[in-house]
């Protein structure tokens, strides 16, 4: 299982990224000011690097419970995504719409588009974030990509 100090690199080399990406094509897909959508952005990054933290060190554990290892398969990548972007959907409405000055219906709308862009977005960093620092106790760089992906 990881260790503290790396799940505070992941989740904040995944914000930095994220941050970088999501502020200018959320003020370019909602016709929104940079420094609106910047804000926004920021907020969100933060209440997400703190529930990343701690969705992930649940999921963990969970996994480490049911299954004895902390290995995912696809599937359990797509439904480790599918979770955590679910819940941060919930968490954040409630800003998105107060801050935009917009009703629940439109910040939900933008928030599911964030969400959308997001769940690519975990996908991808977090199965390379696997492959580039492998979990101590199993090595996942050692084991074939088949008996990983199955």
């Amino acid at each position: 299982m990881r260790d503290t100090k790396d799940r505070i690199r992941h989740a904040l080399s995944f914000e930095i990224i994220a941050l970088m990406l999501v502020t200018p094509l959320g003020a370019w897909a909602f016709d929104l000011p940079f420094n609106h959508i910047g804000i926004v952005a920021l907020v969100s990054a933060t209440i997400a690097t703190g529930w990343n933290y701690l969705y992930n060190l649940m999921f963990d554990h969970a996994m480490l419970r049911i299954a004895g290892h902390v290995r995912k398969t696809i599937a359990l990548r797509i439904l480790h995504a599918l979770l955590f972007e679910g819940g941060l959907l919930l968490i954040l409405l409630p800003f998105i719409a107060w801050y935009l000055s917009v009703s629940l219906i439109e910040a939900f709308l933008m928030d599911v588009a964030f969400a959308a862009f997001y769940l690519v977005y975990a996908f991808v960093y977090n199965w390379l974030y696997d492959l580039v620092f492998p979990v101590p106790e199993t090595q996942l760089s050692e084991i074939p990509d088949a008996a990983v992906e199955r």
